[in-house]
């Protein structure tokens, strides 16, 4: 989807993007080699000049996420999806001023890594380092601010993807555990029907004594991240499906 964008370049918005789409300039390189004009000289050159430089950026994530609002960071998935992580939290519950991250699970694709409080929880901000692209469920408003508060002046992968927002702009509204069970997503069955409040439940439990309690945790948090994969593949086919056809 990247090579189809034209947001990120100053003064060009949805209409002016479409209106680019429908005379057939699908691509960066379409319009370079277009004798144009599309718009005034000035906004012309200056549009090809970004366009000049978009390619030869195109490998790198930062520049086009600075570039583009929050809410259009799905276009840089598919491009980078080798340097994606999904990322999940638990936490304590109880009173905000208390309540503490439990477990934070991180999910590349291919590999689960998983960070305890009170075991390794001080090893997650040099393993999220390693990525530019984080995909998150409801992360803006939960786990994001939960991490600043627990890891001060941490750095985030520059692309950030909040999946409750962009599945809600694709007519999936509602909590993660919904969303699965619309696409046909299952989960083991020894954390199937559990939510946020259960994990709170177990990690106390944990705390109790009960080691298998952190073991339960652990799959259900496991369960999010590793789900998450599926429906940001999902989402990301079926918003560039949905602007391209439009």
């Amino acid at each position: 989807m990247l090579e189809h964008t034209f947001l990120h370049i100053p003064g060009i918005g949805p209409r002016t993007e479409r209106m680019l789409w429908g005379k057939g300039i699908w691509t960066w390189k379409d319009f370079l080699l277009h004798p144009g004009p599309f718009f005034s000289e000035v906004k012309e050159g200056r549009v090809r000049e970004e366009l000049k430089r978009s390619l030869e950026k195109q490998e790198d994530p930062s520049f086009f996420a600075h570039r583009l609002p929050p809410n259009e960071h799905w276009r840089l998935y598919e491009p980078f999806r080798h340097r994606a992580v999904f990322l999940d939290i638990e936490t304590s519950g109880g009173f905000p001023e208390t309540e503490e991250i439990t477990v934070i699970g991180l999910f590349d694709g291919r590999t689960v890594r998983t960070f305890i409080n009170g075991r390794n929880l001080e090893a997650f901000e040099e393993a999220l380092s390693a990525y530019s692209v984080m995909v998150t469920f409801n992360g803006s408003c939960f786990d994001l601010p939960f991490l600043k508060k627990e890891f001060r002046g941490i750095t985030f992968p520059p692309v950030h993807i909040d999946l409750r927002f962009l599945l809600k702009r694709l007519g999936l509204g509602g909590g993660l555990k919904r969303v699965e069970e619309r696409l046909g997503l299952v989960r083991d069955p020894l954390v199937r029907g559990l939510d946020g409040w259960d994990a709170v439940r177990l990690w106390r439990e944990y705390c109790g004594g009960r080691a298998e309690a952190l073991e339960r945790l652990i799959l259900y948090n496991t369960m999010d991240i590793v789900h998450l994969k599926p429906l940001m593949d999902w989402a990301a086919r079926e918003m560039k499906e949905r602007l391209l056809n439009r």
